[in-house]
């Protein structure tokens, strides 16, 4: 059985004639026709190129990979107890859900603290995460958990001021981030300031520090999605040349003559612009993280993604040398951006797999009696089940979950919700909830309470779906985490999990679902329990 959908998705908007009759290997037709208008992969390439590489419609789309992997997040089973509670008097009037406490300090003096044990790990300079930054940006700041701004925004933005190629005034960064700030509530939450290569060349981190007040920046050397550098696509000449010149990758390029006239023609309608891949070195990483403290850092943080095991080894080791506060590992399979499809799906370490791998890393460095820093897991979290089973896995090491497609659907969804609001045209599906924003979104009440009635009216209603989304996770992991008789993250430990395949605990260490409480069921039917 084939694990992946080679020749056609709907990511690609692909499709093959011949629906039930497919090749697992290849992902052909069994049957391929002379005189096929070519729906497939292969047939959209034979005229659209290297275009086809990428997920469509370009800019208005998330995207994770469809690969079915052997081991999943679903392979494991919450462990729950009919005995005691932990961080609460075992009292049923006291041990309730609602008492629950999510809230999460990370950082070397634990001085970052987080309503929630979630973050957004880094949306940057993707059209479809800056149509929808307001949401993310003020949903996250009421909700008190962190969002990361991510690589190329300050490259991409044509209002940036750059002079001897280092910046000195932007329009975009200084959104995003005010947009965050303002929004802040008693500390809660981070707004952190992600770069590349072509960030660090351009000192946004500095900037960032030194004239908005940002006090979180994180390195990143790469993410879940793809092995290469970020991409957009530009369907701009003049923007196409200002990125070349910026120092960017631009194909094809946009200052030769005979691109410029096919341009015009026609023959082609966007450029694409990529970021360079980072070179890791000890001596030039332990340089940069000095160099953000003294530009003012309080807390520097590390985003890696799905490398092998050896450069996962790498990010923890140095993490723990050089003192970085929390670090970020992705799994394969998953982007907020424009990924290559086939990259998305074909590369890198799953979640389970790198995760289980991070957690022993950890645990070796842990019992050498060397310091760990903050961990943070992501790829493909969704929902509060996810939420504990990451935090569990990685216990006690992992504090939080990184997640970025779900918050950005949510923030889609609560934007469309407020067009429709606006234009009178909601669809039946969300109407049968009522007209207003007060009707439909079931969190309005505690908003208003939250923020008084005026700045409720001026909430977008993208930041109000965001909330809300969050505001059902933390419930959700509240009663998850009260059936554990856990009442508050610092207690959920890997045992609390059971794996359901012997795979999942060979790969995990976790154990399997009927060796859990071995020695403790012997004792109890001895009598000695």
């Amino acid at each position: 059985m084939s694990l992946s959908r080679t020749n056609s998705t709907a990511a690609t908007l692909t499709k093959n004639r011949t629906e039930d009759s497919i090749v697992p290997s290849s992902g052909m037709c069994v049957t391929c026709v002379d005189g096929c208008i070519g729906m497939c992969e292969i047939g959209k390439s034979a005229y659209r190129g290297h275009e086809v590489i990428y997920p469509q419609p370009f800019g208005v789309i998330t995207t994770a990979g469809e690969k079915t992997y052997p081991v999943d997040y679903s392979h494991f089973n919450i462990m729950g107890t009919a005995v005691g509670a932990y961080g609460i008097e075992a009292d049923s009037d006291k041990a309730i859900f609602p008492a629950v406490d999510l809230t999460v300090r990370v950082g070397h003096d634990g001085g970052l603290k987080f309503r929630r044990p979630w973050i957004i790990p880094g949306i940057g300079s993707t059209d479809v995460a800056k149509n929808n930054w307001e949401g993310l940006a003020i949903g996250s700041a009421l909700a008190g958990t962190g969002l990361t701004i991510g690589e190329n925004v300050v490259g991409m933005d044509m209002e940036a001021v750059i002079e001897n190629g280092r910046v000195v005034d932007t329009a975009d960064l200084k959104r995003r981030v005010k947009l965050y700030k303002d929004h802040q509530i008693d500390g809660y939450g981070a707004i952190i300031v992600q770069a590349n290569v072509e960030d660090t060349r351009l000192g946004a981190q500095e900037y960032a520090i030194q004239e908005l007040g940002v006090e979180v920046v994180e390195l990143k050397w790469g993410q879940g999605a793809k092995n290469i550098g970020g991409e957009v696509k530009i369907k701009d000449l003049k923007k196409a040349q200002e990125l070349h010149r910026r120092g960017y990758v631009v194909l094809p390029d946009p200052t030769d003559e005979a691109v410029i006239k096919a341009f015009e023609r026609g023959t082609f309608r966007e450029f694409e612009r990529h970021s360079r891949v980072g070179m890791v070195e000890e001596e030039s990483f332990a340089a940069r993280v000095e160099e953000l403290r003294a530009a003012g850092a309080k807390y520097v943080f590390l985003k890696t993604g799905a490398y092998r095991p050896a450069d996962l080894a790498r990010a923890i080791a140095w993490s723990s040398t050089y003192g970085i506060d929390m670090l970020t590992v992705d799994g394969a399979g998953g982007g907020t951006g424009m990924s290559p499809w086939h990259m998305m799906n074909e590369w890198g370490i799953p979640p389970v797999e790198l995760h289980s791998l991070l957690y022993g890393y950890a645990k070796q460095l842990a019992d050498a009696g060397r310091r760990v820093p903050d961990l943070v897991l992501a790829g493909g979290f969704v929902f509060e089940d996810q939420i504990f089973k990451g935090l569990a896995i990685g216990a006690p090491f992992v504090k939080m979950v990184g997640m970025a497609r779900a918050p950005i659907a949510a923030a889609m969804v609560g934007k469309t919700i407020g067009k429709t609001i606006a234009e009178s045209q909601l669809p039946v599906y969300v109407e049968r909830f009522g007209r207003t924003r007060d009707e439909i979104f079931v969190t309005a009440a505690d908003l208003r309470h939250l923020v008084g009635n005026d700045e409720f009216e001026k909430l977008p209603a993208g930041a109000i779906g965001l909330y809300t989304y969050y505001e059902r996770l933390a419930q959700g992991l509240r009663q998850l985490m009260c059936g554990a008789r856990k009442f508050a993250t610092s207690y959920i430990a890997r045992d609390d999990l059971a794996c359901l395949t012997r795979e999942a605990a060979e790969i995990s260490g976790i154990q399997f679902t009927l060796d859990v409480d071995r020695e403790e069921v012997k004792a109890i039917l001895n009598g000695r329990h």
